[in-house]
């Protein structure tokens, strides 16, 4: 395959070649469809090992096959040579599945890859990873923009595929919410402007070592020296922060970053405590970025409508990463006022009686967890804790839980986690099932009170998703409320 790029993207070469495309789930089929329609010009053969036999993908694969492209269930060796592989998030890369792949291609990379260097030259992307916060961020980011007047896309894990909108020529900044299994994959990608939120342990079955999760986490600013793009990074995080020192000692970087905080604290800017060039932090209670030479405050942390100092520094991350696009402060202010709270993130969803209600299913890790305890004050929230037991530790868990007025443990994980908590000197209780677990907190909380589901936990022993749970939630909620009136 000659390796001659395309004029006028970002680094498409003017032939493919033979490809193969590991997995058909959701991104597997976006660049299925996108190869399908270059088979005969710049894709010489498309073949696509599905993985495992299933029913879902069963017709999608015969529209493939009638196009003229190869597909294989239950598959995982490989005869031929591929120039590229295009791997699925969804297959690990310590499988023996991706390592035959590996194996078998000149190059192996992701679909957010793919689509960056298929994208047009001109348009920007801002690419936002973290075990935590990336979609907030990523939306928050989104927003700013759009308040801004550009032509922008949120893109990947948030839910179109990058290479869908990519083809579809449907913005001139892409933002690219990028996970870990994506990262992973990763050779040429140089966004112009790359958001590391934190790094805490996740994923572990997917990645092996956590050493193995952080570096895939670093791929996302791995190739800024290239553009000469600003990272916004997450310096209170112990991980993120050293990485911090890890780029400071190269003798040449292409890149500028702003750190959010320092190791004292989210209300402390790392040019105080070692002389950064720019530097975000909440100053006074105020949002505060220096950036390029211009010292700009923005809105107090407590007027924003996302509760928490997690999305305060959601917020400063969003706010530097705008500023880093082009985004003028006043437009900034505007979007952070105007930003409402996520599904499933902190999401306020009813009163009764006085006692409010939060959906945070989306807090499927202890970190996340913790995060969100730190959103209330103290002996004022009642917390829902369980789910499918992911195995992960709770000390941490079990120091942050010591402010709640009470938590109620349910699911799979239910007796693991009441063990955890019962020494604490609040009431803990155990249920069965999410909907026992709301109406136990309902019986202890008083008005003034808040009732939060935030698990720590998967979905996956009650639920098919994050999502079906804390839509479940609203549910059981709403129908308390009708019945309180």
């Amino acid at each position: 395959m000659d390796n001659v790029y395309i004029d006028g993207r970002k680094a498409a070469f003017a032939s493919l070649g033979d490809v193969l495309i590991l997995g058909l789930g959701k991104s597997g089929r976006a660049v299925a469809q996108y190869c399908l329609d270059l088979l005969g010009t710049r894709v010489s053969s498309l073949t696509i090992a599905a993985g495992e036999h299933n029913e879902s993908a069963l017709a999608f694969a015969k529209d493939c096959e009638k196009a003229g492209a190869k597909v294989y269930f239950d598959r995982y060796t490989f005869d031929e040579r591929y120039d590229l592989c295009v791997a699925s998030p969804g297959i690990s890369q310590f499988s023996r599945f991706y390592e035959n792949a590996a194996e078998a291609s000149a190059s192996v990379i992701s679909e957010v890859e793919f689509a960056w260097r298929e994208s047009r030259a001109d348009s920007s992307w801002i690419a936002v990873t973290g075990t935590n916060g990336k979609t907030t961020t990523t939306t928050l980011i989104t927003h700013i923009l759009e308040t801004a007047g550009k032509r922008v896309a949120a893109v990947g894990n948030i839910g179109t595929t990058c290479i869908e909108s990519v083809a579809s020529d449907a913005a001139d900044v892409y933002v690219a919410e990028v996970s870990s299994f994506q990262l992973a994959s990763m050779d040429l990608f140089a966004p112009q402007v790359a958001v590391l939120l934190n790094i805490t342990p996740d994923h572990l079955y997917w990645h092996m070592t956590f050493d193995a999760y952080a570096e895939a986490k670093k791929n996302i600013y791995r190739h800024l020296d290239d553009t000469h793009g600003t990272l916004v990074i997450d310096a209170v995080c112990d991980v993120t922060r050293a990485c911090v020192k890890e780029f400071k000692e190269k003798t040449e970087r292409g890149f500028s970053y702003i750190p959010l905080g320092c190791g004292a604290g989210l209300d402390c800017s790392m040019i105080d405590a070692c002389g950064s060039e720019n530097a975000a932090w909440l100053s006074d209670g105020m949002l505060h970025v220096d950036y390029k030479g211009e010292s700009v405050d923005l809105v107090a942390a407590s007027s924003l409508h996302i509760k928490g100092e997690h999305n305060a520094s959601n917020a400063l991350a969003a706010a530097s990463a705008a500023f880093a696009a082009g985004v003028a402060p006043e437009v900034v202010r505007r979007g952070l006022r105007s930003f409402k709270p996520l599904e499933h993130r902190l999401e306020p969803c009813g009163d009764i009686a006085g006692v409010s209600f939060f959906n945070d299913s989306k807090a499927t890790n202890v970190d996340a967890t913790c995060k969100a305890l730190s959103a209330f004050p103290k002996g004022s929230a009642i917390f829902l804790l369980g789910g499918h037991d992911k195995g992960t530790e709770l000390d941490e868990l079990v120091e942050a839980a010591s402010v709640c007025r009470a938590i109620v443990c349910f699911g799979a994980a239910g007796q693991r986690f009441f063990e955890a908590l019962s020494p604490l000197d609040i009431p803990v209780e155990l249920a069965d099932h999410m909907e026992d677990a709301l109406d136990r907190a309902i019986a202890l909380a008083q008005p003034g009170n808040s009732v939060v589901l935030s698990p720590a936990c998967a979905s996956f022993d009650e639920f098919d998703s994050f999502e079906h749970r804390g839509r479940v939630f609203k549910q059981l909620v709403d129908f308390r409320t009708q019945h309180a009136r």
